[in-house]
């Protein structure tokens, strides 16, 4: 298996998650499937469930809030479910988008360095007016360089509208 890297990235509820769920199974009978969500809410808890649901048992599931660069995932066809989740954990555990820019370069960099196919969902969440909130500018500032950062190491880039995926890298 050679190393790759695809990038899958949307709005909100524009099918990423099915489109990228559907490639890894395309590559792989069991992929790896990383959950990156913290549960918040009991409305966030259904739709995890309903992930899990849909995905099936072919999957392996690993639940890693922020620390992907310890994963072993060698050979592997990896769906990482989802970039903009993980941002978050790192943005409200050290409050430092400075900080969490560097954290989050060092764990994609570890992570990626493994010979695997790695699938990564992420939110296109720049394409709106710019808030009056302090934290979400920073949010959507630390989350617009991570969707950068792992587009420039991607092979692949799929951007889905309306469930309609177009291949733009």
């Amino acid at each position: 298996m050679d190393k790759k890297i695809v990038l899958v990235t949307g709005g909100q509820r524009s099918g990423k998650s099915a489109f990228a769920e559907k490639l890894a199974l395309e590559l792989s009978e069991h992929p790896l499937y990383v959950a990156t969500a913290r549960i918040w809410d009991s409305d966030f808890a259904q739709r995890v469930e309903k992930h899990q649901k849909r995905r099936g048992l072919q999957w392996t599931t690993i639940e890693e809030e922020k620390y992907l660069g310890q994963l072993h995932v060698d050979g592997c066809v990896v769906l990482i479910d989802c970039c903009t989740l993980w941002a978050t954990n790192f943005l409200f555990d050290l409050e430092d988008p400075a900080e969490c820019q560097k954290a989050l370069q060092t764990e994609f960099d570890q992570f990626t360095s493994q010979n695997a196919v790695f699938i990564f969902v992420t939110n296109e969440i720049g394409m709106g007016g710019v808030s009056e909130n302090e934290l979400q500018r920073q949010f959507c500032d630390l989350q617009g360089w991570l969707n950068q950062y792992v587009a420039a190491y991607a092979d692949d880039v799929y951007l889905l509208v309306s469930g309609i995926p177009m291949k733009i890298k």
